[in-house]
């Protein structure tokens, strides 16, 4: 008998376990599989930073959100409608997030006294009525794998591991979600290990028709898919779309690229990802610590190609030298800082937005830089096409500001025309430009006060090159003092002679008092919290910046027209604190520093009262 499939607008799906229970990998796949039916996805994965924490504690526990609608959506959903706990400890440490009347299908077979003890249960959850308010579906995971992997010629450990297979068949049938994708994709992860791949596609299959059958789910869950823009989308991580961004960027500006990075978490994945592009003219370094890397790009930069670092705050630390250094050259570099919780070592996999004051002030003596901000994954590309095209035209290091939760999180992306994007190509100087037939190395572009790029061994192009102040126009070594006052402002010059666009405002009905002000990955949740806002009838109004220095030349007008500014951020205020300074506006600083982006919900509810009471 067929079950009856009941329609949906939106699911939210967290997968929770051991580190060793492959809940990453489980919720990427439900993501792919859920990209490829249509729906608008957003993902926010949540796992330890030791490679392999405790077995069954709390520190061990890792998880997979995935939001999926037939929307358009702009968070991982503020709390899980379904949790799929492996073990005790995944249960306790998500079930505070969940709603009551919330789903939750538990792996019995790791209720055991031992693991219950582990995590403080005096007994089990499942069975002493604590989980009364919740819809609560006991699956004996492990077993049924094991079970249904008898006749395979692999160890029962190996049998055990493929759990997570088997949860994500039974999701994907409980949710209606193609699994080609699936399929494929174990046939080539495992293609070494044949029997590998036929264990892990029975598991998946046992979970699919275990879903089919079993009276436990009575209703099957379909969400159509979304009404999107037309065109040829894929489902990518801000880190992939940063890497593809570069690539693109090299491309339009038929520039060899040149990576020197040092893996970091959460920015490895963009050295990764750049590693695979070799025939588009990629060239990838892991150097041996951030300081080499810094060098290796801005050396490449200064051999004519486009030079590239990728890291999180401790190495834009260490690479702050360099990136003076990059400054005083007047050369191409772009500095991608995949933001983490800190200070020191911090929680490496935990999101923050922490660096934006190093990014603008962390360096010594007087040496502004670039400063933009992807607001999404998706985005991502685009911010990167746009610090290269800074850093190409002016001439200058661009410090690219994403944090690790769009670095890990994903959404569909539109696939652009590689036609549209813009012509990043640049002129090297090829003949002498003085009068008396010199080289004149600081002869700047009277528009955006670039100096020419010149390629060592270029003929009668021979200049001076170091961290020495230089002379203006000849590039002489010099400590004259008021060439260094010149030389210095027109350092800074350069910076505000870079054109960006206007900020555009978001306020619908025209009326609102209030403006809220975000960058970076706040995004999502201010627009979801706004958007909530609007729907019970309060007038409020959002703008977002991706330009941090220079900031959007209308940026004082935009503020002096709302009563109230609010500023959420992911760290003490430093958006809020640059803002008062340079525009003279006591904003409403809204901040968390928990390793978490906000959820839309809080924002919602803050804003409210500011409304409100303006």
């Amino acid at each position: 008998m067929a079950k009856e499939t009941q329609q949906l607008d939106r699911v939210v799906i967290r997968f929770a376990g051991d580190s060793g229970d492959g809940m990453q990998l489980t919720g990427d796949r439900f993501t792919s599989e859920t990209a490829q039916l249509g729906n608008d996805i957003s993902t926010l994965p949540n796992f330890p930073a030791e490679i392999r924490a405790p077995a069954g504690t709390l520190p061990g526990v890792s998880s997979f959100q995935v939001h999926f609608a037939d929307f358009d959506i702009l968070t991982p959903g503020d709390a899980p409608n379904v949790l799929v706990a492996m073990n005790p400890a995944a249960l306790k440490a998500n079930l505070g997030d969940l709603p009551r009347g919330a789903t939750i299908i538990v792996n019995t077979d790791e209720f055991t006294k031992r693991n219950l003890q582990k995590v403080g249960y005096d007994a089990s959850p499942i069975d002493d009525g604590s989980l009364a308010s919740y819809h609560v579906h006991p699956v004996a995971l492990t077993s049924m794998t094991v079970g249904a992997l008898a006749d395979h010629p692999i160890s029962k450990k190996d049998a055990e591991r493929a759990k997570n297979m088997f949860a994500l068949g039974m999701l994907s049938w409980l949710y209606s979600r193609p699994h080609e994708s699936t399929l494929t994709f174990l046939r080539k992860k495992f293609a070494s290990r044949p029997e590998l791949v036929a264990a892990n596609i029975a598991a998946f299959e046992a979970g699919w028709s275990f879903g089919e059958t079993t009276e436990a789910f009575a209703v099957r869950y379909e969400v159509k898919p979304a009404k999107m823009h037309a065109g040829r989308y894929r489902n990518i991580t801000g880190n992939t779309a940063l890497a593809l961004g570069i690539v693109a960027a090299g491309v339009r500006a038929k520039l060899p690229v040149v990576l020197g990075a040092y893996p970091i978490t959460p920015a490895s994945d963009i050295l990764h990802e750049l590693s695979k592009h070799k025939k588009f003219g990629v060239t990838t370094v892991q150097a041996e610590d951030e300081i080499a890397a810094a060098g290796i790009a801005l050396g490449a930069s200064y051999g004519g190609a486009l030079g590239v670092t990728s890291t999180s705050g401790p190495g834009v630390a260490l690479k702050s030298e360099t990136i003076s250094l990059g400054l005083m050259l007047e050369l191409p570099l772009v500095v991608i800082d995949v933001q983490r919780a800190g200070p020191s070592t911090g929680m490496p996999t935990k999101t923050e937005q922490a660096d934006l004051n190093m990014a603008l002030h962390g360096r010594h003596g007087e040496a502004p830089v670039a400063v933009i901000a992807p607001r999404s994954p998706a985005d991502c590309f685009d911010a990167a096409l746009e610090a290269c095209r800074i850093a190409l035209t002016y001439r200058t290091p661009v410090l690219l500001l994403s944090d690790g939760y769009i670095a890990n999180g994903s959404e569909p992306w539109l696939l652009p025309d590689v036609a549209s994007l813009p012509d990043l190509q640049v002129e090297f100087a090829s003949r002498p430009n003085g009068e008396d037939g010199k080289f004149l190395p600081y002869l700047r572009d009277p528009q955006t006060l670039a100096r020419p790029w010149a390629i060592p061994g270029t003929p009668g192009l021979e200049h001076r090159i170091g961290g020495l102040e230089k002379r203006d126009i000849t590039g002489d070594i010099s400590y004259d003092p008021e060439n260094h006052d010149f030389m210095v402002r027109t350092r800074a010059a350069r910076i505000e002679a870079i054109e960006v666009p206007d900020l555009t405002v978001e306020d619908p009905s025209g009326q609102a008092k209030v403006l809220v002000l975000g960058w970076g990955s706040t995004f999502g949740p201010i627009g979801a919290a706004c958007r909530d806002l609007r729907q019970r009838g309060l007038a409020v109004a959002q703008a977002h910046l991706r330009h941090l220095n220079p900031m959007p030349g209308n940026l004082g007008e935009v503020l002096k027209a709302y009563d109230r500014v609010v500023i959420p951020e992911m760290n003490l205020g430093q958006l809020a604190q640059v803002i008062r300074g340079r525009y003279l506006i006591d904003v409403v600083a809204y901040n968390q520093v928990r390793g978490l982006p906000f959820t839309s919900a809080e924002l919602a509810s803050m804003l409210e009262e500011v409304v409100k009471n303006v």
